[in-house]
C-alpha cells in the first residue's frame, strides 16, 4: 500500500509567495509597458505646445510597449499554469529537481534588449528634439514672411563685409546705388551704442518705373532696400521685403514681379 506524502506547509507557502512574484512582474511588465506606448504621444504634444515646425514620428514607443504588455499577460498565463503544475507535483510527494528557471532568464534577457533598445531609442528623439528646438529658437530670433513680409537670410559675413559684397555685386550689375545708410554709425555721433546695421537703397529706372505706373503706391516701397544688420548673437543677417509680399500689398501685375525679385538673388550672394 503506498503512502501519500503529505505536502509541507512550508512548500505550500514558497509556492504562492512565487506564484504572486510572477503576478507582480506581470503587472509591473503590463504598466510599464503602457507608460512606453504612450510616451510618443505625450512627445507630440509637448512638440505641438512648443510649437515646433516639424513633429518626429515617435511611433516606435507604442510597438514597445504593446511587447511588454504582451509580455506581461503571457507571465500571467504562464505563472498559472506552472503554480498548477507545481502544486500537482507536492501533494504527490514528487521530488522536484533543483534547476534554474528558464522562463525567469528568458524574461531578463527580453527585457534588457528592450532596455537597450529603448535607450538607443530615446538617445536619438534627444537628438532629435534638440536639432527642433534650435531651429525653433533660430526662426524665432526673426520676423515671419507671414507676418511682416520681411525675409531674413543668415550672412556667412559681418556686416562691413557684406555690405561691401553687396555694392560690388550692384556695381556689377550695373544697378543704381541710391544710398547707403549707416545707422549704427548716426548712432554712435550721437554718443549711442548700436549693433552695426546698414540699409542699401538701390533699383534701376527701367525696372522701377512700369511697376510706380502700374500700382502708385508701390513707390513707397521703392527703390528696393536691403537691410544688413547684426543680432545680439553677433550673427549677420541680410533682411529684405518679399516681392510675394510687395505684389500683395500694391496688387502688382504678375508680368512686373520680375523687375523686384531680383532682390533676393542679390540678398542671397551677398550672404554666401
Amino acid at each position: 500500500m503506498k503512502l501519500i506524502q503529505k505536502t509541507d506547509l512550508r512548500d505550500a507557502l514558497a509556492a504562492e509567495r512565487t506564484f504572486l512574484a510572477w503576478i507582480r512582474t506581470g503587472l509591473a511588465l503590463m504598466g510599464f509597458g503602457f507608460v512606453v506606448a504612450r510616451f510618443g504621444l505625450f512627445l507630440k504634444q509637448v512638440a505641438l505646445i512648443q510649437h515646433l515646425r516639424s513633429v518626429s514620428s515617435y511611433g516606435l514607443s507604442l510597438w514597445f510597449g504593446t511587447a511588454l504588455i504582451a509580455v506581461g499577460v503571457l507571465v500571467f498565463v504562464f505563472s498559472a499554469w506552472h503554480h498548477i503544475r507545481l502544486v500537482r507535483e507536492l501533494n504527490r510527494g514528487d521530488v522536484l529537481p533543483s534547476r534554474p528557471s528558464m522562463a525567469a532568464v528568458a524574461i531578463a534577457l527580453f527585457l534588457a534588449v528592450v532596455g537597450l533598445a529603448m535607450a538607443i531609442y530615446l538617445v536619438s528623439v534627444e537628438d532629435s528634439s534638440n536639432v527642433h528646438v534650435q531651429d525653433k529658437q533660430e526662426v524665432s530670433m526673426t520676423p515671419t514672411i507671414a507676418t511682416t513680409g520681411i525675409v531674413d537670410k543668415p550672412s556667412n559675413h559681418s556686416v562691413d563685409e557684406t555690405t561691401d559684397r553687396l555694392k560690388n555685386i550692384l556695381q556689377s550689375k550695373g544697378v543704381t546705388l541710391f544710398a547707403l545708410v549707416d545707422h549704427s554709425g548716426e548712432a554712435a555721433k550721437a554718443d549711442m551704442k548700436m549693433p552695426p546695421t546698414k540699409l542699401l537703397i538701390f533699383g534701376n529706372p527701367k525696372a522701377g518705373t512700369p511697376l510706380m505706373l502700374a500700382a502708385p503706391s508701390s513707390a513707397i516701397d521703392l527703390p528696393l532696400k536691403i537691410l544688413v544688420w547684426e543680432d545680439a548673437h553677433k550673427k549677420t543677417w541680410v533682411s529684405y521685403n518679399s516681392s510675394a509680399y510687395l505684389k500683395e500689398r500694391h496688387n502688382l501685375p504678375t508680368e512686373l514681379l520680375q523687375n523686384i525679385a531680383v532682390v533676393e538673388t542679390l540678398a542671397a550672394k551677398a550672404a554666401e
